[in-house]
């Protein structure tokens, strides 16, 4: 007898998410939390990684949980590049360094939201749910590209 985990249900559920941590464990956890709720998950442990995901990936993903500091990025560049291959993908950021300065420099970006760790995954999986139902009433049929 287990935790009965709540499911989100969207008429496009369930999605597919890109977690892009270099911490092993923490990428882990997300991807088994996003997993259990039912959500098809892709992973990578750094910007080139998740970069070749973005554009590899058949379908396209429909969000990306992505770590604020990764060892082959500088911060917000990768979430630049993000942004530029895939504009209507969603991107949740997440940082131990939730500074006023790092949340408004990620919206401005176009980061979806930005998650201070440490966090719940339960609430995590509820801000993917709610950032790819926000993509899909908008209309991007298309997944992200």
């Amino acid at each position: 007898m287990g935790v009965e985990i709540p499911r989100v249900m969207t008429q496009n559920f369930p999605f597919r998410v890109l977690v892009v941590d270099d911490e092993l464990l923490l990428r882990w956890s997300i991807a088994e939390t996003l997993k259990e709720h039912g959500h098809t998950v892709l992973e990578a442990k750094n910007g080139a990684g998740a970069l070749r995901e973005l554009q590899m990936s058949s379908p396209p993903v429909d969000a990306v949980v992505l770590d604020y500091q990764l060892p082959d990025t500088d911060n917000f560049s990768l979430l630049a590049q993000i942004r530029r291959i895939a504009p209507r993908t969603p991107v949740i950021l997440m940082t131990a360094f939730g500074t006023r300065e790092v949340v408004e420099g990620a919206l401005e970006l176009g980061a979806y939201d930005v998650m201070d760790k440490p966090f719940d995954m339960n609430e995590l999986e509820g801000v993917v749910a709610r950032a790819c139902q926000w993509r899909n009433r908008r209309g991007d049929s298309s997944c992200g590209r």
